[in-house]
């Protein structure tokens, strides 16, 4: 899945944590989607900053780490996003509420049912207020290229307000 994208957040006193999400669009950023109360979004809505890493080891042995401030989604776009999801993960996210202790498998199985039984083809399923997205903003962006003898090819960019510095590293 090239569109796996491993996301890293922190609390506010710091504890990191990192997650894979998939990357649903690249405008202005990396952005994703999931529910706000989940621990990601709490982290996100008290620290919002994340570090982002999509990585692809076979074929192409590459790697894009990104760094940045985090601002979410408009409502039109969480809605524009929501509405192209297939009715079954709708019904699992609105059942779900992402990262909160549950019963039992079986009571978050019976909620989805419930779901299925009164709106069957999904249609009239509104997107939670509680789950929207995310959008990583770079400061940082660094394009690894691995190397068969260890030298691997790493050119980082910075931002400097509206300009781009590049650099490259040392493996």
């Amino acid at each position: 899945m090239p569109e796996a994208m491993t996301i890293a957040t922190a609390t506010p006193d710091g504890i990191p944590a990192a997650r894979v999400v998939i990357l649903r669009g690249l405008q202005r950023g990396l952005a994703f989607f999931t529910d706000l109360t989940s621990d990601k979004g709490a982290e996100l809505a008290a620290n919002p900053q994340a570090a982002a890493v999509l990585h692809w080891l076979r074929p192409v042995r590459r790697e894009v780490r990104v760094t940045g401030s985090v601002e979410p989604v408009t409502a039109d776009e969480a809605d524009g996003y929501w509405r192209t999801r297939p009715a079954a993960t709708r019904r699992n996210a609105a059942a779900s509420r992402q990262s909160s202790v549950i019963a039992s498998l079986a009571a978050l199985q019976a909620r989805v049912q419930d779901m299925e039984l009164s709106d069957p083809d999904g249609t009239d399923l509104p997107r939670p207020e509680r789950w929207a997205g995310f959008r990583v903003l770079p400061t940082r962006v660094e394009f690894w290229q691995e190397s068969p003898d260890g030298l691997h090819d790493r050119i980082r960019y910075r931002r400097a307000g509206d300009n781009w510095t590049t650099e490259r590293l040392s493996p």
